[in-house]
């Protein structure tokens, strides 16, 4: 496996409607574990194909904690409920952390790096990871949808407090 470069904003490919899949290959399953392996080396929660200046239609998330690693492939939107403030980073945008709104429920078509379909329902913090690739793979960044900018500062206070509470349950 090969850590690949994260293309950072303003390059143009972030900003590109992705091509769907279509020949579903060892290629397909090399750039799958391509894109693990570098959203593993760049700390990151989920990372999407024009991420690594790919314009086609797969995504992965992966929460970590002994979750399954999410591979997406061609995925789509089928359902969403709910609605939730939270912050989110991206790998494209190193130091910037902002306020975003996003649906607390996601269902998703998708298929696996076989070309087989699925269906994959989330809540929380795993929708919204969902929703945040997806958006990439449609050339929407998160900037966009930022509410309020938070000080990196300010998100590592936030991060340690989530932390501390986590230990305390």
């Amino acid at each position: 496996m090969v850590i690949l470069k994260i293309v950072k904003h303003p390059a143009k490919i972030l900003e590109q409607s992705c091509k769907e899949v279509v020949k579903f290959d060892k290629k397909l399953g090399k750039l799958l574990d391509d894109m693990h392996e570098t959203m593993v080396a760049a700390d990151g929660v989920g990372l999407a194909a024009p991420q690594i200046g790919e314009a086609v239609r797969v995504a992965i998330v992966d929460l970590g904690e002994g979750q399954e690693v999410i591979e997406l492939v061609n995925p789509v939107v089928t359902a969403i409920g709910g609605s939730e403030v939270e912050v989110e980073g991206c790998l494209s945008f190193p130091g910037l952390y902002g306020e975003v709104e996003r649906p607390f429920f996601v269902r998703v078509e998708a298929q696996e790096r076989n070309g087989t379909l699925f269906e994959l329902e989330a809540e929380d913090y795993e929708a919204r990871a969902i929703l945040h690739e997806i958006d990439h793979l449609n050339g929407v960044l998160f900037d966009s949808k930022i509410i309020r900018v938070v000080d990196p500062s300010e998100f590592e206070e936030m991060v340690e407090e989530e932390s501390k509470e986590g230990e305390k349950r």
